[in-house]
């Protein structure tokens, strides 16, 4: 079971030579390791069911004696010189042999022993306190208070078999997966082992707007591509969020980024032209978040994070972190991982890391590791008040989140799950919940025979010991859609989750035939949602938890919360909207126009909201469009461009296209011109006081100011519809009327 707690090459068997024996060897080991945990089965059928473990007749002495004696039968080194707050794996104990160590103990004993728990307990001393049920000490845990929420107003995605949000959504609702051959373009798999010969990867990666970035041609070839991704997936991000760049550069942004694949540089550095004056920025994984703060001019905190596999979560724990202590008022936080060359793969193949098939069988009997994948995905932060206040679209609450580390385990990459317990437990105070808050868990679930019931357990115990039954907490893993993103496998599971979260449902966990025999779920309230799973608001807000652990001990967990409620919105009368687009050039315009028209055609946003948001939320650019429209249907057939325009279908719509020809970035000078007495008329802004604060607020300030003066109200003269009421007509009136509805055009205009 070496591969499947993911332990690394040095406990692979090797011959008398040393040298690491190969595939026919390993199967043999693999088989003779698979027996033995089929021997633990059938003496203990209910193991992961039982709650606690009674106290032993032994003393911890006792059992740490026996522990010492079967340790040196094992592993041939003297009693007298093995040290019982060693790890195990130091004295190069595999994991087939931790699972004889606790087979014997289990006889010795005369009960259940699982064989993780040398994983959970690494040392003869720790061990055998834990089974003799000695009290440890207590950690002293400092009180804190509850942390500050953190809203998440924007996302976008690039995942293997999902370009967008949208695509993503379908790809977990419809039950499949991205997983697929090596591209042709990468490189030839035919005669590489077979976790090499798959992958969760995207379509295109050589791909590269530079000039939108302003970036030379020059320089973008020697960027990694996983820059050039991050700048892409951001730019969407925050348009999904609808911030546009005026707003950009006057926000004190953070960036933290999850990176850990240097593929690329590699790649550079063995190629005799590879290397110029952009090789070394271009190569930085620093540079992936410095990049954008550079390109946005952004001056809040900005660095990469690499903790392995647990990476984005751990840059969405620091993003969090650094909102709450006020070094930034937005943050960026993401994941991006890139997989550019085979050697890694191959590695890990040779470790025993990877599934045979290509696929992560998270929780199934047939799990035999992970297939690697690539993608990146990016969330917007903002403390949350800050979000109410200004008018942001909330998709869901970060409400707490913690980091921890496995420290001196049974091995540098072997799971750890008190750890996992404590990072669970740790977020859970973070965010001020208890645990039968949670109803929905995605886990880390690479899919490893004992890696899953580690973390099934660490689950049980940390959320689920005071829990009813029938009280369902449901757990899922997004890596049997997507693969293993890696440094981007956490944002990837809290984009799902927040998804979940607004689509009312929990999508179906894949690939899971027959459940790992090491996870008893019986008499738990811990299930796996096999099917779809109607996760709907309720009369308690809904939360969960994300998971993501690296596989050198860091590990990141999540609480996330439900988006409050939006206040009711007020009914507007029907009126015409201005909708504009805009791109860099004349073939973007069009190409942008067409995505609009698709993403209209299944969309129950009204036309103001769809309006405000492209007027508002976009970059002006060069080339632009616009349509005056009162309804969504208008405003698909006027987008729909003339030569896709079914025959016989015209648009009743003018369509306005221009180019702005001014040269410089600033934005023009405005002036508003207005004329003087003789325009008023009865019932003037009427529709406009009804149905705009702004305008209806200053309106309301001039009449405070007036009235005293002119011995009576404008208001009432230029509101009225009554044609009897001829005071508007009265230079004392009209001329207040007239300035304060100039006021108050400007000031709604602005």
């Amino acid at each position: 079971v070496h591969a499947l707690v993911l332990l690394g090459p040095s406990t692979l068997p090797k011959t008398s030579s040393g040298k690491v024996q190969r595939r026919r060897s390993r199967a043999a080991f693999l088989d003779g390791s698979l027996k033995e945990v089929a021997r633990w089965q059938r003496a203990a059928p209910t193991v992961l069911g039982s709650v606690s473990m009674p106290a032993l007749s032994h003393s911890p002495e006792a059992v740490e004696a026996w522990l010492l004696q079967q340790l040196s039968r094992q592993t041939g080194i003297d009693a007298a010189k093995l040290s019982p707050t060693e790890p195990f794996a130091h004295y190069g104990l595999s994991s087939i042999g931790a699972t004889e160590l606790t087979a014997e103990l289990q006889r010795w004993l005369g009960r259940a022993v699982p064989p993780m728990l040398a994983y959970d307990h690494p040392t003869v001393r720790a061990l055998a306190r834990h089974l003799s049920d000695a009290p440890a000490t207590p950690r002293q845990e400092a009180a804190s208070a509850p942390a500050e929420s953190i809203a998440v107003i924007g996302m976008a995605c690039r995942f293997p078999g999902a370009e967008n949000l949208d695509s993503f959504w379908s790809l977990l609702r419809e039950g499949r997966h991205g997983i697929g051959g090596v591209p042709k373009n990468r490189w030839n798999a035919e005669h590489l082992p077979d976790g090499v010969r798959f992958g969760g990867y995207l379509e295109s990666v050589d791909g590269f707007d530079h000039a939108f970035f302003g970036i030379s041609k020059l320089e973008a070839k020697s960027m990694d591509p996983q820059q050039r991704l991050l700048l892409e997936v951001t730019w969407e991000a925050l348009e999904h969020a609808g911030i546009g760049s005026s707003a950009r550069s006057e926000i004190n942004t953070g960036v933290f980024v999850g990176i850990s694949n240097s593929d690329y540089l590699r790649m550079q550095l063995g190629a005799p032209d590879g290397l110029n004056a952009h090789a070394a920025t271009g190569g930085a994984a620093s540079i992936a978040a410095n990049r954008l703060s550079y390109f946005m001019n952004w001056r809040g905190p900005s660095w990469a994070v690499d903790t392995a596999c647990s990476s984005s979560l751990v840059a969405v724990h620091q993003a969090c972190q650094s909102l709450r202590a006020g070094e930034c008022d937005s943050a960026v936080a993401a994941g991006v991982n890139l997989i550019l060359t085979p050697e890694l793969s191959v590695v890990l193949s040779e470790a025993g890391m990877l599934a045979s098939d290509g696929l992560c069988k998270t929780f199934d009997a047939r799990a035999d590791g992970y297939v690697r994948a690539e993608g990146c995905g990016v969330v917007l932060l903002k403390r949350l008040k800050d979000a109410e206040r200004d008018g942001d679209r909330i998709l869901a609450v970060v409400r707490g989140s913690a980091v921890n580390q496995d420290g001196r385990s049974n091995g540098l990459t072997a799971p750890n799950g008190p750890a996992q317990v404590d990072v669970i437990k740790r977020a859970l105070r973070s965010a001020v919940v208890l645990p039968g808050d949670i109803s929905y868990v995605e886990t880390h679930g690479t899919g490893t025979a004992l890696g899953d019931p580690i973390e099934v357990e660490a689950i049980r115990v940390a959320l689920c010991e005071e829990r009813s039954a029938d009280d369902v907490l449901w757990l899922s893993s997004v890596k049997t859609n997507l693969g293993h993103l890696e440094a981007a496998a956490g944002i990837a599971g809290l984009i799902k989750t927040v998804l979940c979260m607004q689509k009312g449902e929990v999508p179906r966990h894949l690939h899971l035939q027959t459940l790992n025999p090491h996870l008893r779920l019986a008499g738990t309230s811990l299930r796996i949602a096999t099917e779809p799973v109607a996760w709907a608001r309720g009369t308690k807000p809904r939360r969960g938890g994300v998971s993501s652990f690296g596989f050198g001990g860091t590990n990141a967990h999540v609480v996330v919360e439900e988006a409050p409620v939006p206040s009711g919105r007020r009914l507007r009368p029907s009126r015409p909207e201005l909708f504009t687009l805009s791109a860099r050039t004349p073939a973007a315009l069009e190409a942008l126009t067409s995505r609009w028209a698709t993403h209209l055609a299944n969309c129950d946003s009204t036309v103001d909201d769809l309006s405000f948001t492209a007027n508002m939320g976009r970059t002006a650019f060069k080339h632009r469009l616009a349509v005056v429209v009162r309804a969504t249907d208008e405003l698909v057939g006027a987008l729909v461009s003339t030569p896709n325009r079914a025959a016989g279908q015209a648009s009743t719509v003018a369509v306005v296209r221009g180019t702005r020809n001014r040269a410089g970035t600033e934005a023009p000078r405005v002036a508003f011109v207005f004329t003087g007495q003789g325009s008023q008329y009865l019932g003037m802004g009427r529709a406009l006081y009804e149905t705009q604060p702004r305008f209806k607020e200053m309106l309301d300030r001039c009449e405070a100011v007036f009235a005293p003066l002119i011995g009576g109200s404008f208001l009432d003269a230029m509101l009225t519809t009554d044609a009897s009421d001829t005071r508007l007509d009265d230079t004392l009136y009209a001329q207040p009327a007239l300035f304060s509805l100039e006021l108050a055009i400007a000031e709604l205009l602005q």
